[in-house]
């Protein structure tokens, strides 16, 4: 099934025009900048900085979801 699956894609991709292929590169920059890049520097593990255990950690965030 999955290779199903892959030879699909394989196939699609082997079979587009010259635009749609720039198009798909450019889609997966944009992918890995988004993803890759801006969670390295804006999306820190904020709990695990500051709690030590679990509990520490899902306490914060109940107090967090139940007072306003």
């Amino acid at each position: 099934m999955l290779k199903k699956v892959f030879r699909f894609y394989i196939d699609s991709f082997s079979n587009m025009g010259k635009y749609p292929k720039r198009l798909a590169l450019i889609i997966a920059i944009k992918l890995v900048i988004m993803f890759g890049i801006l969670k390295v520097f804006f999306f820190q593990d904020y709990l695990s900085e500051r709690y030590d255990t679990d509990k520490q950690k899902s306490e914060h965030v109940i107090n967090q979801l139940t007072n306003p």
